[in-house]
């Protein structure tokens, strides 16, 4: 690998958390003309169908043994279709910034997870990671249920993130013997299929209709921006750099997704909820980013 590879590599890590942090504000606004279902549905299947040709491009192979079906769905459920779909219904119910702080728990849960599942212990980094992370609960929650605001929608963000750590855990510990842009590219069918089959039970079959030029902005931004071109980013980024610097671009993707809520929302996070962003990011930072080694 040449030097210049590495560098440029480098400069999609902010590219990436900027891409899935606006992502935030723009599910919102799509869902304003676009029914929840119909729009995951959308995203998902075009995305994969994008991994896929990416794959075939590259001479990847999409073949997966015949054993590991199993874990593959249940991991594309867990963390690809009932991610997002939760996500979806949670935008509707509850402010997309809170929404976005609480999502990025995940690394919270999957350590928790870990210990009981895998039996990974816990060392001082996680630890941290935990009391940071339970610290950010704390102040995120509090404020709402004294005040009796603890939404519907909130609950959901949660309960998507502890999704996303479930089957980040059943990954681990069923891996499927598989490149990993062939695991992404099913596991975004996956999700796309689930989505599909809600949408015809819950929708029924969309209508075509003429879109505001805002959602219309929106949705291309979400289908091409964050779910296409963002994940082709993730797995070019992931192959040059090392896991730890890769991650410093999903630490980005809560906080630029709070000020893309302020900025194209309109949404007033309060002082607490800021801070529990800061926590947030701190915790997953604590768990995510390798430590060095000698």
């Amino acid at each position: 690998m040449s030097e210049s590879k590495p560098g440029r590599a480098l400069l999609l890590v902010p590219l990436l958390g900027l891409l899935w942090g606006f992502n935030w504000p723009a599910v919102r606004i799509s869902l304003t003309e676009i029914a929840p279902w119909t729009l995951r549905a959308a995203g998902m299947s075009f995305a994969g169908l994008v991994l896929v040709a990416v794959a075939l491009t590259r001479g990847v192979p999409l073949a997966v043994p015949r054993a590991q079906w199993l874990r593959l769905v249940v991991a594309g459920f867990l963390s690809i279709a009932a991610f997002n779909v939760l996500l979806a219904f949670a935008q509707l119910a509850a402010p997309t910034s809170r929404a976005a702080i609480l999502t990025f728990t995940m690394p919270i849960w999957a350590t928790l997870l870990a210990r009981f599942v895998l039996g990974e212990a816990f060392d001082g980094r996680r630890l941290a990671g935990l009391a940071l992370g339970i610290a950010g609960l704390i102040c995120l929650g509090l404020p709402l249920i004294l005040a009796g605001q603890l939404s519907f929608g909130l609950m959901l963000a949660l309960l998507a993130a502890v999704s996303w750590a479930l089957g980040t855990i059943v990954t681990k510990r069923w891996p499927v013997s598989a490149p990993a842009l062939t695991i992404a590219a099913w596991q975004l069918l996956i999700g796309g299929l689930v989505a599909g089959i809600g949408m015809l039970v819950f929708e029924g079959l969309p209508v075509p209709k003429l879109l505001s030029p805002r959602v219309l902005t929106a949705l291309s931004f979400h289908i091409i921006g964050a779910q296409a071109l963002a994940y082709f980013l993730w797995f070019t980024v992931v192959a040059r750099l090392p896991a730890g610097i890769a991650s410093l671009g999903t630490l980005m993707v809560p906080a630029v997704g709070v000020l893309g809520s302020v900025l194209l929302l309109g949404e007033r996070p309060t002082p607490t909820d800021w801070f529990g962003l800061a926590l947030v990011i701190a915790a997953s930072g604590a768990i995510l980013v390798p430590a060095r080694r000698p």
